[in-house]
């Protein structure tokens, strides 16, 4: 190459452009000259499928092609050969239904090799297979440098060998840096292949955004709107007066389209001021008398509001024992309980708070979340089990007092965020109830934290409230985010977990 290249275009192929692509091939198959193609080949391709067929061209000229099918993978062996494929080299395999775009030829000229153009026509692909919804990206993959360890290792050894980069394969070794990843060992592949000694490696690149088509009204949501309410500690004199305030916050979040509120922990406290004569343990006994009748208010608004409610938490009596939970309304109209796991010394001594023992994800129209509630994101283990069932957003609810108890909560949620790689939402309350035992002073700042890559604010902080201001925050998350992160990330916690070492297991469900 005796110049800098100028004006390089990815173009759809055209039967015109045959008599330039056959010298193209010809240029770039010196060792394998019967693959060069027919025009008539080129003809049933470019009428098959046209935006399967595309060339780069520099100042006009063909310095690069790559061909390709859709197929149904199921019609064919995992053993098959390229003129299985290709149906005897006819194209009749072509199927517009197809789940898998099937890569029949891609090819570099010489003197245009070591600018990345292949990596251009790489990237095509994997765009046309994110549009087309299709499965996967496969083809067989040649493996020229084997003729020279054939009578020293198998095909599979040689692989294994390339991958640990103690053989270098200019084919695979270009695959694989394009996160091609090697499926099986294909014998017998492509006739005439002296140098791969007829064997290729079945390569395959998975979309992670294929949507399997169903015919459904619903859809699970990618794009999530949140609602987060920074409740302002005030006096109330009746639940009816609490859930006009409680409804107030749904309708706001509601107009701006939310797909789930979350309110905070023990946000109903306010009505212990009513037991304030009696102990502490007693008042918020008392308390819990008034929990079924919020949650089926609760129901009734995400209902009439088309929203997911996460409502905080409250005290529950289940027998003589008190619990610290909440309940998830979803806008179909289904409740669900969650439980507080770890409490406090504090809510264990002063009020007799039990933990519970539910620790699991919940499936709503926007996919998988978890809900801990304050205390519990500050044990790693409870979300790394939801992120194992496949939680997306992590819901907490809080309550604390002091700026460094809302530290340790805030810091820990960031924490979830970045090792689970998933969104995390917090809110808190504000202000001061001096009417109402242990429960004088809180501290909030209301938050969306997000994973730290590439696509997410370089602090992991989406969105966050005024500090110790009662108000509403608004945030919007993205879904198909995460699965780039946990496929393509800069680090993939999840993936790179070495289990072989350790593991996390669930004991009791």
């Amino acid at each position: 190459m005796t110049s800098q290249p100028e004006n390089i275009e990815l173009s759809f192929l055209k039967t015109e452009d045959y008599s330039e692509l056959k010298k193209a091939m010809i240029d770039s198959y010196v060792t394998m000259p019967s693959s060069i193609w027919s025009e008539d080949h080129i003809q049933s391709l470019v009428n098959k499928f046209p935006e399967g067929q595309v060339v780069i061209k520099i100042g006009g000229k063909i310095a690069g092609c790559a061909l390709s099918i859709i197929v149904d993978y199921d019609e064919f062996d995992k053993k098959h050969t390229y003129r299985d494929v290709t149906g005897n080299y006819t194209f009749d395999t072509h199927n517009d239904d197809g789940d898998v775009l099937y890569g029949i030829d891609i090819f570099i000229k010489p003197e245009f090799r070591g600018l990345r153009l292949g990596r251009r026509l790489y990237d095509y692909r994997k765009s046309l297979c994110e549009k087309l919804n299709l499965k996967e990206i496969m083809f067989g993959g040649r493996i020229p440098n084997y003729h020279k360890y054939k009578d020293e290792m198998t095909p599979r050894e040689y692989i294994e060998k390339v991958k640990s980069k103690e053989i270098h394969d200019p084919v695979l070794n270009f695959q694989l840096s394009n996160d091609f990843h090697p499926v099986l060992v294909l014998k017998g592949y492509l006739e005439g292949d002296k140098a791969s000694d007829e064997y290729a490696v079945l390569l395959e690149w998975e979309n992670i955004y294929y949507e399997k088509q169903e015919i459904k009204a619903e859809e699970i949501k990618k794009d999530i709107r949140i609602g987060l309410i920074q409740w302002q500690m005030r006096s109330y004199q009746s639940v009816d007066e609490l859930m006009m305030q409680v409804e107030f916050f749904v309708d706001a979040v509601s107009g701006y389209k939310s797909d789930f509120c979350l309110f905070p922990e023990f946000f109903n406290a306010p009505l212990m001021a009513k037991f304030n004569d009696l102990g502490e343990a007693e008042a918020i006994r008392n308390l819990a008398g008034y929990t079924p009748k919020i949650v089926a208010e609760f129901s009734k608004l995400s209902i009439s509001y088309n929203i997911n409610i996460i409502a905080g938490s409250m005290p529950e009596l289940i027998g003589d024992v008190l619990h610290n939970a909440g309940y998830l309304c979803k806008r179909d109209g289904t409740v669900e309980r969650f439980e507080k796991i770890h409490v406090t010394p504090d809510e264990a001594k002063v009020w007799g708070l039990v933990g519970g023992n539910n620790v699991r994800t919940y499936d709503t129209d926007c996919g998988k979340i978890g809900i801990l509630i304050c205390y519990d994101v500050e044990f790693p283990e409870l979300s790394r089990l939801l992120a194992d069932d496949g939680m997306n957003i992590l819901f907490v609810p809080f309550l604390t007092d002091t700026q460094n108890a809302y530290s340790r909560v805030r810091v820990c949620a960031q924490a979830r965020a970045v090792e689970n790689e998933c969104f995390v939402a917090i809110a808190g309350s504000v202000g001061n109830l001096p009417k109402v035992e242990n429960m004088d002073i809180q501290y909030a700042q209301s938050a969306v934290f997000t994973p730290c890559d590439f696509p997410f604010p370089i602090n992991g902080v989406k969105t966050e409230a005024t500090p110790n201001t009662e108000m509403i925050l608004v945030s919007d998350v993205n879904i198909d985010l995460l699965t780039e992160l946990h496929n393509m990330g800069s680090v993939k916690n999840l993936k790179d977990r070495r289990k072989d070492l350790y593991n996390l297991q669930r004991l009791r469900s």
